[in-house]
């Protein structure tokens, strides 16, 4: 499965097809996605990476929205309870759902060399994680699968 993160792709389009999902989703669900909500996303998928909460603030400032720390953790907030974006722990960072409004289990590829965040399927992992649980009595409610790495540019050196 390719994932753009790490490919060359239309990045223009990528970013105007998740908005319009994120959009229809809201409006599915009868969500607000105010112009903050919106402008966060756009944030946020303006590279296949994740962004800090203050990274995302200051750009958020910068465009009139406030210079306030809960103007950026509302928003993130918002997209993250909603599907739209994910925390990733590692980074304590956030980065844009590759699958929004889509019911899946994600891991994150994270290149050490250019910050790319991939967002692939995690259902067998997950899967494979509950079945070992089980074993001991546990049941896994939430799991944030994570791998450090290279991609392939970085790992050739021609990353930009």
């Amino acid at each position: 499965m390719s994932t753009p993160a790490f490919e060359p792709h239309d990045h223009h389009r990528c970013v105007h097809t998740a908005l319009a999902e994120a959009e229809t989703l809201a409006r599915q669900r009868g969500l607000r996605l105010t112009p903050v909500r919106r402008r966060a996303l756009e944030i946020l998928l303006e590279r296949h990476g994740a962004m800090g909460a203050y990274d995302v603030l200051q750009r958020l400032s910068e465009d009139g929205f406030g210079h306030q720390p809960p103007v950026a953790y509302r928003a993130l907030e918002f997209l993250v309870e909603n599907g739209l974006a994910h925390r990733i722990r590692r980074l304590n960072a956030f980065a844009a759902c590759a699958h929004p409004g889509r019911d899946h289990s994600a891991a994150f590829l994270i290149c050490r060399g250019c910050d790319a965040v991939a967002e692939i399927p995690a259902d067998p992992l997950r899967d494979v994680l509950q079945s070992g649980a089980e074993g001991h009595g546990f049941q896994v409610e939430r799991a944030t699968i994570e791998a450090l790495g290279l991609c392939a540019l970085c790992q050739t050196g021609a990353a930009p």
